[in-house]
């Protein structure tokens, strides 16, 4: 009998996801804005250990779910259907089925117009409603957890308020009491990181080094980020304190244009444009000011990037799943890249 029991538990290991094997943690942003069931269908979402649905709002009143499914988060392209809840139903199911979280992303770097002020939002009294709220959604659709990803000016307002830091504390003591997790999703620069006070609340800290492109940084034709910016953001928020288990590095699957071409694009659309030698390439067109050129990540630098974080012992964080190849090629190789540093780390 013991023989068997024996067999049947390296049977369910062998045929365990990699992530239920300590891999690390390789989190993925899922836009709803885009349409949940088309996120869902991308190929590779297998490689993720957490799933963050992008994004949920409070309305004005302080309300997050309602009949069928949350109050204020983002249309699909329809401009129509909104996240149901049997849709975040099937997504909570599929990932439990294969060992991974999901947690539900509060915020965004922009508000869509059915959500409420946050700086009003989360002064007292409302913010105990708001994150009573919130821990409601968390029961309701059994989460794993949420993300704030309240970003920039909004969020140093509210944290100039001191109302930040209570309110992320209140979200922890919930979830942890329910032995569920709480993130974050922070910027590296002055006026974008989240409060020290604010960080032994967060059990991952997800560092958003994605690109340096906005109204008051960003050297012409090297905005995106470089594996040079990667090594000092982790070692900005380890010098914090922040154990570096607890950071994971932002992975950007996504370009940025300029000159002539469109502002966003995907891997897969430059792929689809240019082919696919382009992605061993940092840029597409003529890297100059005033010149017409595509910045983002290459394969090569993707991969640099994980086995750095892998090396160093923090995890991967993705903005977005949807935004990889149609085979999920991408994912998958930064997450072989990723355990290959972390297998390397041991070796030492």
């Amino acid at each position: 009998m013991w023989r068997f029991t024996l067999f049947l538990v390296a049977s369910i290991l062998a045929s365990a996801p990699a992530h239920a094997r300590d891999r690390g943690v390789v989190i993925g942003y899922v836009a709803a804005f885009k349409g949940l069931e088309r996120e869902m269908q991308q190929r590779g979402i297998e490689q993720y250990t957490h799933l963050d649905l992008a994004f949920v709002n409070p309305t004005p009143a302080g309300e997050v779910v309602r009949s069928g499914g949350l109050a204020c988060a983002p249309a699909a392209p329809d401009n129509v259907t909104m996240v149901s809840g049997s849709q975040l139903q099937s997504l909570v199911a599929s990932a439990h089925e294969r060992g991974a979280k999901v947690l539900a992303s509060v915020g965004g770097a922009l508000i869509p117009p059915c959500g409420g002020d946050w700086t009003q939002l989360l002064a007292a009294p409302m913010r105990a409603t708001v994150a009573a709220n919130l821990i409601a959604m968390v029961d309701r659709y059994d989460l794993d957890g949420l993300d704030v990803d309240l970003e920039g000016e909004l969020m140093t307002s509210i944290d100039k308020a001191g109302n930040y830091t209570p309110f992320v504390q209140a979200l922890a003591e919930a979830l942890h009491a329910r032995s569920k997790i709480l993130t974050a999703a922070t910027g590296s620069y002055p006026g974008g990181m989240v409060p020290d006070a604010s960080l032994p609340f967060f059990d991952l800290i997800g560092v958003m080094s994605y690109d340096q492109v906005g109204p008051k940084w960003g050297t012409p034709g090297d905005e995106h980020s470089t594996y040079a910016q990667a090594e000092a953001d982790l070692t900005l928020w380890i010098g914090k304190g922040v154990p570096a288990s607890k950071l994971a590095l932002g992975m950007p699957f996504y370009g940025r244009g300029f000159g002539t071409f469109r502002e966003g694009w995907s891997l897969a659309d430059i792929k689809s444009h240019f082919g696919q030698r382009q992605l061993s390439s940092d840029v597409a067109g003529q890297r100059c000011g005033g010149c017409s050129y595509i910045t983002y990540n290459g394969l090569p630098t993707l991969e640099r990037k994980a086995e750095l974080a892998g090396a160093w012992g923090a995890g991967v964080m993705v903005w977005e799943v949807g935004q990889d190849l149609q085979d999920g090629r991408v994912i998958r190789s930064v997450v072989r890249a990723y355990e290959k540093g972390r297998s390397n780390a041991r070796k030492h």
